[in-house]
């Protein structure tokens, strides 16, 4: 990202689909079940080998892991710190979501949609019929364990020396989208937080001494504007929630080089209507006081598309650069390449086109046992991505 390139570089979110022989690793661990330790792990670098060189084919010039380690974006953290525990709840409706006033205005059609998730969980994980819903819970100081990250580091850099000119990041979980944990050793929330910002500093200071670009992913700070008015709140609760979860990311991201770290928000990667996700204008200033030196975010789906306007009033700090998606994983339809550079030249009239990469909505998994796309269409999406950005650097570099 920090490179002088005469092009707008491809990218994406992160979590790409998961192969058949890895996710068979991923349900028998998840179900606490034994496995061979040394073929998992085999399997796990020959996926990432595998997953970095489809990216490359598909013409992807930052390239990740796929997060192919991670069963989940958010709990594979709760693996990595000591300090937690998981116990058996009681859900109060079909979902561990918290309600949003999405949920209300749509309760029919998120029953559906929350049985087609659980149904493809099922059919993923051969364990799920067997497990209770489960929260997380901290009872002690947390600590991080840095034998996963460097399995990754390890694993992602053996991949990308197979291919030149390629660079890559890492994306891994934000503070205030570490959920479903509730504080039971902390005296207060803001302790707490501190505490989870503590610990994530240490992985996001081992990815980017690395060498690799350190991806801060944070869909739960837009969707947690929804949770907190359907639950009374107002909009100023959410703010005062938000910017002390901004403060402690920042503060994990301490002296660390900002065009070392991107910033990914979402307003959440499943297929429901969306209608009462907060406009990026109201939420753009709690985004731009992240310490990042890129910003990605959703612009190619119905419902946020419109935003890329938001720049014309909001000005780009100088020396940072947005990822906005191009392509999105909310709809089965391959964009066309034309309308994927359409999308990055009207956006890079407005901030720059030496401030523009391409990317990608969110995740085409959200988690290894829940796909949002055939994986395909993953790989169409991405070849598109690419060739759309092509079609937009011949245009801006050729005026």
């Amino acid at each position: 990202m920090g490179r002088a390139v005469s092009r707008i570089l491809a990218t994406h979110t992160g979590s790409l689909i998961r192969p058949s022989e890895l996710l068979s690793f991923l349900s028998a661990k998840a179900g606490g079940a034994a496995v061979d330790e040394d073929a998992y792990r085999a399997c796990l670098a020959e996926s990432v080998d595998d997953v970095v060189r489809k990216q490359v084919e598909a013409g992807i010039a930052v390239v990740d892991d796929g997060e192919m380690g991670k069963a989940s974006w958010i709990t594979y953290l709760y693996e990595r710190i000591s300090g937690l525990e998981s116990r058996p709840i009681r859900l109060d409706g079909p979902s561990m979501l918290p309600p949003s006033r999405d949920r209300q205005a749509f309760p029919g059609a998120y029953a559906e949609l929350d049985a087609l998730d659980e149904a493809a969980t099922r059919k993923s994980n051969s364990q799920a019929d067997e497990q209770e819903p489960a929260a997380w819970f901290c009872t002690g100081p947390l600590r991080y364990d840095r034998t996963a990250i460097d399995r990754d580091i390890a694993n992602v850099k053996a991949a990308v020396a197979q291919h030149d000119g390629v660079e890559a990041f890492l994306p891994v979980v934000a503070p205030a989208s570490a959920y479903w944990l509730t504080n039971e050793h902390y005296d207060s929330d803001e302790e707490f937080v501190f505490a989870l910002a503590d610990a994530l500093k240490e992985e996001y200071r081992a990815i980017v001494d690395a060498g690799l670009m350190l991806q801060v992913d944070d869909a739960v700070l837009m969707h947690e504007c929804d949770t907190i008015l359907a639950k009374g709140g107002t909009y100023d609760d959410y703010r005062r929630w938000a910017e002390l979860r901004v403060r402690a990311l920042n503060h994990a991201l301490e002296g660390l080089p900002e065009e070392r770290v991107r910033y990914h928000v979402c307003f959440g990667s499943w297929h429901g209507p969306h209608a009462f996700d907060p406009p990026l204008r109201d939420v753009v200033d709690l985004i731009l006081q992240v310490n990042a030196g890129a910003y990605a975010m959703e612009q190619a789906n119905p419902r946020h598309e419109h935003e890329w306007r938001v720049w014309e009033d909001v000005k780009l700090p100088d020396g940072k650069k947005l990822i906005p998606g191009v392509v999105t994983h909310h709809t089965n339809v391959v964009e066309h390449p034309e309308l994927v550079a359409q999308r990055l030249i009207r956006l890079a009239g407005v901030v720059g086109r030496d401030n523009v990469l391409a990317g990608t909505d969110c995740g085409f998994a959200q988690g290894a046992f829940v796909h949002r796309v055939h994986e395909e269409i993953q790989w169409a999406k991405l070849a598109a991505l690419s060739e759309g950005a092509r079609l937009a650097s011949e245009h801006l570099w050729s005026r």
